[in-house]
């Protein structure tokens, strides 16, 4: 079977010479003007406001930030190559394509769909066979191409390769995905007494390449399905800035959202899987189905349906408004205002102009995301997988090269006994939305946003009055535990959107982790452009990354 490896966009380019020929010519004209003293078109009189000055000052502001990107080596983008080294695409994205009863992808379709890939042009995508005429379409590849105007340009960053298909470290985020589904409906405050979280915490815990965080090297009730950054496993599992009451405007919002019922899960049967792999719309065979009263983010499946319905910046423009509300001691410390008496913040270094970079990041990662989602990794979501799982398991007359660590987890026999397939239940009744799982658009969306809000506060502030859920989720009772800072809640409401969408069913731990880092150095890149556009005496932007170490952009 022929087979086409990533496509690695761009080349790397070993010099200037090379990268001046990509697409058309830099004018010599450009170049020297970008190299020219500033100072080369002020006037005799020094005037700060020269019409001409300033111009050329705004002209080389662009260029030198443009030709710091474009010499700067690009990266390799390294993939799993499952897509070249698995038989019939058993790891691959295809879900939209037409596959047959075993839910493998008609090979010719797929051919198409790389054929597309590599052109990057509309009418090509138009030539792929979709699963069903009335079935959904693929979302967005075309995004994949495009440019942005702020920070790098989406194909000069990268991420790892995902986990191989037959590896432990796949065995582990799917078995991971598994339990999250099992125990959807306990709450957040019953995990250190339950016994499922019991059994869950002893399974992940032999995985051998399991890289969630931990306690004393093991898997503890107390890091179960947590983030991997500092203060996420401190004090609730919801962030703050997902409990506390919103300041919004002239109002305050509680946060308190419409929640499916208890064991409402979805995609259990396996002709309504292979119906939705193929673009179907669910035929009605599960439907979701509401708790009568709105709650609290206090279990998994209230989580889940929060990250299935937010729109694009709603969790971090909610935070900037929290924290604005903490007063003025909660913004960095090297904020240009907070030494000066005669000035005052606004437009500038106060929240509107947080809430405006947050939402810029927040649209313009998904760009930096899908780049490497259908140009480089193309993985296939964890629904996939079980497919997979489940007709290994049965017998179908196939075998797959499914890691042995996740064929012997308990709790595979678990949802069998409960639905009567190995089929991963979803919190949507149509599975995952149509484009590769990794990264998760969600979490490079939240690595970026976040990153923009610890730029702007200060993340040693402690968090006054920090609350935490009812066992029901339908009241907030005050939190007593260790200070909680918000460097710490904003890691954890990162960590609680990527990982949202693992509880749902839609992505894997990786997704996530590594799709925050994506963000996280997109927002970077942006934050160094813009710390050369203030007048403020500002030393410049510094908060501690995902990973603890700290950042200074001057």
């Amino acid at each position: 079977m022929q087979q086409l490896s990533s496509f690695n966009y761009p080349q790397t380019n070993k010099n200037l010479q090379k990268k001046l020929g990509i697409g058309g010519t830099i004018s010599a004209a450009m170049l020297i003007f970008a190299l020219l003293p500033t100072m080369a078109f002020s006037d005799e009189n020094q005037n700060t406001f020269n019409g001409d000055l300033r111009a050329f000052q705004a002209f080389k502001l662009r260029t030198d930030a443009a030709l710091r990107n474009l010499l700067e080596p690009l990266p390799n983008h390294p993939n799993n190559n499952d897509e070249s080294e698995l038989p019939d695409y058993l790891n691959s994205y295809t879900k939209g394509l037409p596959h047959n009863a075993l839910g493998i992808v008609d090979a010719d379709a797929y051919k198409k769909l790389l054929a597309a890939l590599k052109s990057g042009v509309s009418a090509d995508f138009e030539k792929i066979p979709k699963g069903l005429p009335d079935g959904y379409g693929l979302r967005n590849p075309l995004a994949a191409y495009s440019f942005l105007m702020e920070g790098k340009d989406p194909h000069s960053f990268t991420i790892s390769a995902a986990p191989e298909f037959s590896s432990a470290w796949q065995a582990s985020e799917a078995t991971e995905v598994l339990w999250q589904a099992i125990t959807r409906d306990i709450p957040f405050s019953d995990y250190a007494d339950n016994n499922l979280i019991a059994e869950a915490v002893v399974d992940l815990d032999r995985m051998s390449d399991f890289r969630g965080p931990k306690s004393a090297e093991h898997v503890t009730s107390e890091t179960l399905f947590r983030g991997i950054a500092p203060g996420e496993t401190v004090g609730p599992y919801i962030s703050q800035f997902l409990l506390m009451p919103v300041p919004y405007g002239a109002t305050k919002v509680e946060q308190l959202y419409n929640v499916p019922m208890a064991g409402n899960d979805h995609l259990t049967n396996y002709d309504e899987w292979l119906h939705i792999q193929n673009g179907g719309k669910p035929k009605g065979t599960t439907t979701v189905k509401f708790e009568v009263e709105p709650r609290y983010l206090y279990n998994g499946r209230a989580l889940s349906q929060y990250v299935l319905k937010d729109f694009v910046n709603m969790a971090y423009l909610n935070a900037a408004q929290i924290m604005r509300n903490f007063g003025s001691t909660a913004y960095a410390t090297n904020n240009p205002y907070s030494t000066v008496s005669v000035q005052a913040r606004a437009p500038l270094f106060g929240n509107n102009h947080v809430v405006d970079l947050l939402s810029r990041v927040s649209m313009a990662s998904q760009n930096v995301a899908w780049y490497q989602k259908w140009l480089v990794h193309r993985r296939a979501r964890p629904e996939v997988f079980y497919g997979r799982v489940h007709n290994h398991l049965l017998d179908n007359g196939v075998s797959y090269p499914i890691n042995k660590e996740a064929l012997s987890s308990p709790a595979l026999g678990k949802v069998f006994a409960a639905n009567g397939t190995y089929l991963l239940p979803t919190s949507a009744p149509a599975g995952s939305p149509l484009h590769p799982t990794y990264p998760a658009g969600h979490a490079v969306m939240a690595g970026a946003a976040v990153t923009m809000l610890k730029a702007f506060f200060n993340g040693d502030f402690e968090i006054p009055n920090p609350v935490t859920t009812s066992a029901d989720g339908k009241t907030l009772v005050p939190y007593k535990g260790i200070p909680l800072t918000i460097e710490g809640e904003l890691n954890k409401l990162a960590s609680n959107i990527a990982l949202g969408r693992d509880v749902a069913g839609v992505h894997y731990r990786s997704d996530g982790d590594l799709g925050i880092a994506l963000g996280e150095e997109y927002a970077i890149s942006v934050l160094r452009e813009l710390v050369k556009t203030y007048s403020e005496d500002f030393p410049g932007f510094s908060f501690n990354r995902f990973d603890g170490t700290s950042m200074v952009i001057h």
